[in-house]
């Protein structure tokens, strides 16, 4: 993540924040909607056994130790995110007449598949939860290409329109996902490879129909050592400012949203004097409002962004409404108030979400050579706080509790302040507007 050490011989300064690398030619309209497509794909292969077929397979493994299922999700996150950098930097040195990401959009969607048939026929918990470790590694492998494939190919004017567009088909994807397993839930391995079918289809059209330049020609740089790679998971604030303001808002606001998000069902259970069994048919009527809201950030806040050539000030806006939706949640007594809190929030994550990616791909160091490795670092900013916050909210909700409430209260007003500063952040980047 961060490296505060210089290395031992000074690479050459970046040419992401000291000078601008060549431009980039726009990318066509096939290339915009088969990565859509691609990525749409891979997120109801991979999310929908979150949604529901994990959950059967559990139950059916392991009757009333639903415990087991947050065992596995958290293992296969923690994968996921620690071997990121590591397929990152492996993308970047590929050199093979189908380019750097596509050996790995194929090599992760095959592995993808096989999980899933693992997950499906698994005799165990312990051999369902290896299943979902390798479905981490493959569709996040091809997830990841997908990105990098982004980040070398996408000119800024297109960068935030491509961003809002995706991060509609991804929040659309899961709950299709989750419709179409329903429809087999009496049959393990149509419950998982129905879904995982239409994952293979989508990256397929993208590996076969979207053209990647050859990189059999590009330098490789130094051999790949241990102590090499175990650099690649760190970079040097002082050399990438723009990037590590850019880490620091990103981290920031999934700390925020974390704190929001991860108690909702026990704040709403106290807000509306009902028991947590009771919430359910609120939580979903709330996600459902959620997806609209948070579709209608990442268009419009994605869109315009690329339209008005700016980014730092829709990130502080977006931070800004957030906040905006947390306090409200943190003083509503009524469910009309908690619904209109909850609504904005999803706003203001909508179009953060879809314009910090593109200001990330603008920031990006190293774009020529180590884009795989930078895009990702920055996905600890996502996953470090997603860890590290439900281990810090209770601090907060212990503050003045009383045995009927804890306060939730504080703890949203403190989400608001991390997405006010997440905002404020993005102001100290100095090569985007």
């Amino acid at each position: 993540m961060i490296d505060s050490q210089s290395s031992a011989v000074p690479p050459p300064p970046p040419t992401s924040q000291t000078e601008l690398p060549p431009a980039l030619p726009r990318v066509s309209a096939r290339y915009i909607w088969f990565m859509v497509l691609a990525q749409f794909g891979v997120f109801m292969a991979f999310i929908t056994p979150v949604g529901i077929s994990l959950s059967v397979r559990v139950a059916q493994l392991a009757p009333g130790h639903e415990e087991y299922l947050g065992y596995i999700t958290g293992t296969g996150a923690a994968t996921t995110v620690l071997t990121g950098p590591l397929l990152g930097v492996l993308s970047d040195r590929t050199r093979n007449r189908l380019g750097r990401r596509r050996p790995f959009m194929i090599g992760g969607m095959l592995l993808g598949v096989a999980s899933l048939t693992v997950m499906a026929t698994a005799p165990s918990v312990f051999v369902l939860g290896l299943g979902w470790v390798l479905a981490g590694l493959g569709w996040g492998q091809a997830l990841g290409a997908l990105t990098n494939s982004q980040a070398d190919r996408l000119p800024e004017e297109q960068r935030g329109k491509v961003a809002g567009l995706v991060g509609f088909a991804t929040l659309v994807a899961p709950v299709a996902g989750v419709v179409l397993a329903s429809r087999f839930v009496g049959d393990s391995l149509l419950l998982f490879l129905v879904p995982g079918s239409v994952g293979v289809v989508l990256v397929t059209l993208f590996v076969c129909l979207v053209r990647e330049q050859d990189s059999r020609d590009l330098p490789l740089g130094d051999p790949l050592t241990l102590r090499l790679l175990a650099r690649k998971y760190v970079f040097d604030p002082r050399r990438y400012p723009d990037y590590s303001w850019n880490w620091l808002s990103r981290c920031l606001f999934y700390f925020g949203l974390t704190l929001n998000t991860t108690f909702i069902a026990f704040f709403l259970a106290a807000r509306l004097g009902i028991g947590v069994q009771e919430v359910a048919g609120t939580v979903a009527a709330l996600s459902g409002l959620g997806i609209l809201a948070t579709a209608a950030g990442a268009l419009g806040g994605g869109f315009l962004s690329d339209k008005l050539r700016r980014r730092r000030v829709f990130v502080l806006v977006a931070g800004g409404i957030f906040a905006l939706g947390a306090v409200v949640m943190a003083v509503a007594s009524s469910l009309p108030l908690l619904f209109a809190g909850s609504a904005t929030t999803s706003i203001g994550l909508g179009m953060f979400s879809a314009v910090d990616q593109a200001l990330a791909l603008d920031v990006l160091p190293e774009r020529q050579t180590e884009a795989g490795r930078f895009m990702g670092i920055m996905g600890f900013a996502t996953s470090v706080p997603q860890s590290v916050a439900p281990l810090v909210a209770p601090v907060f909700l212990a503050v003045g509790a009383t045995a009927a409430e804890k306060n939730y209260s504080l703890l949203f007003i403190v989400a608001a302040a991390c997405t006010v500063l997440s905002g404020l952040a993005v102001l100290r980047i100095k090569t985007v507007r």
